[in-house]
Protein backbone atom coordinates (compact mmCIF):
# COMPACT_ATOMS: atom_id res chain seq x y z
CA UNK A 1 0.00 0.00 0.00
CA UNK A 2 1.66 3.13 -1.07
CA UNK A 3 2.12 5.91 1.29
CA UNK A 4 3.71 9.23 1.66
CA UNK A 5 5.29 11.62 4.57
CA UNK A 6 4.13 14.86 3.75
CA UNK A 7 5.04 18.10 5.96
CA UNK A 8 2.18 20.42 6.65
CA UNK A 9 2.18 23.90 9.03
CA UNK A 10 1.57 21.75 11.46
CA UNK A 11 3.22 18.70 11.43
CA UNK A 12 3.87 15.08 9.05
CA UNK A 13 1.05 14.02 7.86
CA UNK A 14 1.17 10.45 6.49
CA UNK A 15 -1.20 9.92 3.49
CA UNK A 16 -2.04 6.43 3.10
CA UNK A 17 -3.50 4.86 -0.71
CA UNK A 18 -5.43 2.16 -0.87
CA UNK A 19 -7.16 0.44 -4.40
CA UNK A 20 -7.20 3.71 -6.36
CA UNK A 21 -8.64 5.28 -2.53
CA UNK A 22 -6.73 8.05 -0.21
CA UNK A 23 -7.42 5.55 2.71
CA UNK A 24 -6.12 7.78 5.54
CA UNK A 25 -4.23 11.01 6.65
CA UNK A 26 -3.03 11.45 9.60
CA UNK A 27 -0.78 13.71 11.45
CA UNK A 28 2.09 12.39 13.49
CA UNK A 29 4.02 14.33 16.48
CA UNK A 30 7.20 11.58 15.68
CA UNK A 31 9.71 12.92 13.05
CA UNK A 32 9.71 11.30 9.62
CA UNK A 33 11.77 12.20 6.55
CA UNK A 34 9.50 13.59 3.71
CA UNK A 35 9.14 11.42 0.87
CA UNK A 36 7.78 12.36 -2.36
CA UNK A 37 4.15 11.09 -3.64
CA UNK A 38 5.03 8.30 -5.72
CA UNK A 39 1.43 7.32 -7.36
CA UNK A 40 -0.46 9.79 -9.46
CA UNK A 41 -3.39 9.92 -6.65
CA UNK A 42 -0.43 10.66 -4.14
CA UNK A 43 0.67 13.60 -6.12
CA UNK A 44 -2.85 14.81 -6.37
CA UNK A 45 -3.49 14.39 -2.54
CA UNK A 46 -0.52 16.70 -1.79
CA UNK A 47 -1.12 19.12 -3.98
CA UNK A 48 -4.58 19.82 -2.96
CA UNK A 49 -3.48 19.87 0.50
CA UNK A 50 -0.50 22.53 -0.64
CA UNK A 51 -3.43 24.59 -2.16
CA UNK A 52 -5.53 24.05 1.28
CA UNK A 53 -2.80 25.19 3.34
CA UNK A 54 -2.13 27.70 0.87
CA UNK A 55 -5.54 29.31 1.59
CA UNK A 56 -6.16 28.48 -1.94
CA UNK A 57 -8.41 25.71 -1.58
CA UNK A 58 -11.49 25.19 0.01
CA UNK A 59 -13.17 22.01 -1.53
CA UNK A 60 -11.43 18.59 -2.09
CA UNK A 61 -11.81 16.60 -4.75
CA UNK A 62 -10.15 13.24 -3.88
CA UNK A 63 -11.63 9.70 -3.99
CA UNK A 64 -11.55 8.73 -0.01
CA UNK A 65 -12.55 5.54 1.67
CA UNK A 66 -12.14 4.75 5.22
CA UNK A 67 -13.13 1.79 7.09
CA UNK A 68 -15.54 1.74 9.66
CA UNK A 69 -19.35 0.59 10.87
CA UNK A 70 -22.35 2.47 8.46
CA UNK A 71 -22.83 4.48 11.81
CA UNK A 72 -19.35 5.76 11.21
CA UNK A 73 -19.61 6.43 7.27
CA UNK A 74 -22.85 8.32 8.42
CA UNK A 75 -20.75 10.77 10.65
CA UNK A 76 -18.38 10.96 8.44
CA UNK A 77 -20.55 11.74 5.20
CA UNK A 78 -22.19 14.49 8.00
CA UNK A 79 -18.53 15.88 8.58
CA UNK A 80 -18.09 16.54 4.89
CA UNK A 81 -21.20 18.83 4.64
CA UNK A 82 -19.80 21.29 6.84
CA UNK A 83 -18.44 24.00 4.47
CA UNK A 84 -14.79 25.88 4.65
CA UNK A 85 -14.57 28.77 7.62
CA UNK A 86 -17.68 27.33 9.63
CA UNK A 87 -18.23 25.05 12.63
CA UNK A 88 -20.75 23.14 14.58
CA UNK A 89 -20.95 21.68 17.74
CA UNK A 90 -21.58 18.23 18.35
CA UNK A 91 -25.17 18.78 19.21
CA UNK A 92 -25.68 20.23 16.02
CA UNK A 93 -24.03 17.23 14.26
CA UNK A 94 -26.28 14.96 16.14
CA UNK A 95 -29.92 16.61 15.13
CA UNK A 96 -28.57 16.86 11.48
CA UNK A 97 -27.96 13.08 11.60
CA UNK A 98 -31.55 13.14 13.73
CA UNK A 99 -30.02 11.39 16.48
CA UNK A 100 -30.02 13.91 19.42
CA UNK A 101 -29.15 11.57 22.14
CA UNK A 102 -26.14 10.03 20.11
CA UNK A 103 -23.89 13.33 20.85
CA UNK A 104 -21.55 10.78 23.02
CA UNK A 105 -21.38 7.91 20.02
CA UNK A 106 -21.37 10.28 17.07
CA UNK A 107 -18.14 12.18 18.92
CA UNK A 108 -16.77 8.96 18.88
CA UNK A 109 -17.25 8.37 15.63
CA UNK A 110 -15.73 11.77 14.86
CA UNK A 111 -12.31 10.84 16.98
CA UNK A 112 -12.26 7.61 14.59
CA UNK A 113 -11.78 9.83 11.06
CA UNK A 114 -8.11 9.37 9.81
CA UNK A 115 -8.99 11.59 6.82
CA UNK A 116 -7.90 14.53 8.72
CA UNK A 117 -8.41 18.27 6.73
CA UNK A 118 -10.15 16.35 3.65
CA UNK A 119 -13.01 14.88 6.11
CA UNK A 120 -12.76 18.47 8.66
CA UNK A 121 -13.56 16.44 11.98
CA UNK A 122 -11.91 19.73 13.33
CA UNK A 123 -14.58 21.87 12.28
CA UNK A 124 -17.27 20.29 14.72
CA UNK A 125 -16.48 21.85 18.63
CA UNK A 126 -18.26 22.24 21.98
CA UNK A 127 -21.95 23.86 22.43
CA UNK A 128 -20.02 26.38 24.36
CA UNK A 129 -17.40 27.35 21.48
CA UNK A 130 -14.99 25.43 23.10
CA UNK A 131 -12.22 23.03 20.99
CA UNK A 132 -12.69 19.63 22.63
CA UNK A 133 -11.80 16.24 21.21
CA UNK A 134 -9.02 16.34 18.23
CA UNK A 135 -7.08 13.21 18.03
CA UNK A 136 -3.81 15.02 16.10
CA UNK A 137 -4.05 17.62 19.40
CA UNK A 138 -6.53 20.24 20.40
CA UNK A 139 -3.95 23.11 19.54
CA UNK A 140 -3.72 21.71 16.07
CA UNK A 141 -7.51 21.99 15.66
CA UNK A 142 -6.73 25.60 17.02
CA UNK A 143 -4.45 26.02 13.78
CA UNK A 144 -7.25 24.71 11.10
CA UNK A 145 -9.80 26.64 12.32
CA UNK A 146 -7.44 29.85 12.25
CA UNK A 147 -6.36 29.11 9.08
CA UNK A 148 -9.85 28.47 7.77
CA UNK A 149 -10.90 31.58 9.51
CA UNK A 150 -8.01 34.12 8.13
CA UNK A 151 -8.69 32.56 4.53
CA UNK A 152 -12.16 33.54 5.16
CA UNK A 153 -11.47 37.04 6.88
CA UNK A 154 -13.17 36.43 9.77
CA UNK A 155 -10.22 36.66 11.81
CA UNK A 156 -11.97 34.32 14.70
CA UNK A 157 -13.26 30.98 14.63
CA UNK A 158 -17.27 31.56 15.71
CA UNK A 159 -19.90 28.75 16.17
CA UNK A 160 -22.15 29.05 13.64
CA UNK A 161 -26.06 28.52 15.12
Amino acid sequence: MPFVYYQTPIGIARITEEDDFITSIYLLDEKFEVTPPETPLLKKTVQQLDEYFAGERKVFDLPVKQNGSPFQQKVWDELSKIEYGRTISYLQQSKFMNNPLGIRAIASANGKNHLIVVVPCHRVIGSDGSLTGFGCGIWRKKWLLEHEARVMGTGQTKLEL
